[in-house]
């Protein structure tokens, strides 16, 4: 899991502005994208070779790609082998407005993924912590204490079986 990996988990699905038009992707742009998923180092010579474009035109796309928020180029870690040994789902009801709470909750640094949801729950909140305690003062000092947060249930995970980040061409 220490591999760099594209992670095309963006504010807004569609394009990371929040605006509501979808930037064009087209065949060549998303066969970019499959080979970035495969290898996040994969140099942009091969790339091209791959897609039928030069080094500079597969740079020229990567770049746009990014700027647009289609897609993000980290390195994807394992929580448990870099010291963060709890993570939890917790779903939030609210009342009120749910983009005050939502914008609350990504500004804190334990909340990776922050989704608004039908159902149950008006979020999903995706939370990775040191240890227990940490986990109990973010959820119960800082989540909670939140302005029109109603009620909290955390869904605390025991093993990781699966986490990929390879939905953005398929």
């Amino acid at each position: 899991m220490h591999s760099e990996r594209v992670a095309s988990r963006s504010a807004d699905p569609r394009n990371g502005r929040g605006n509501g038009s979808s930037p064009a992707i087209d065949s060549v742009s998303l066969a970019i994208i499959e080979q970035l998923q495969e290898d996040g180092r994969r140099p942009y010579a091969a790339i091209g070779k791959a897609v039928g474009l030069s080094e500079a035109a597969v740079r020229q796309r990567v770049q746009k790609l990014l700027d647009q928020g289609v897609m993000q180029i980290v390195a994807v870690t394992d929580p448990l082998t870099v010291g963060f040994l709890r993570q939890a789902m917790v779903g939030i009801n609210v009342e009120g407005d749910l983009d005050s709470v939502a914008d609350a909750l990504t500004e804190m640094a334990e909340c990776e993924y922050v989704v608004m949801t039908a159902g149950s729950f008006d979020l999903m909140v995706e939370v990775v912590c040191e240890d227990d305690d940490h986990l109990l003062n973010v959820i119960n000092k800082r989540i909670r204490a939140l302005p029109g947060v109603r009620s909290t249930e955390s869904f605390v995970y025991l093993k990781l079986k699966k986490q990929t980040y390879m939905w953005g061409t398929r």
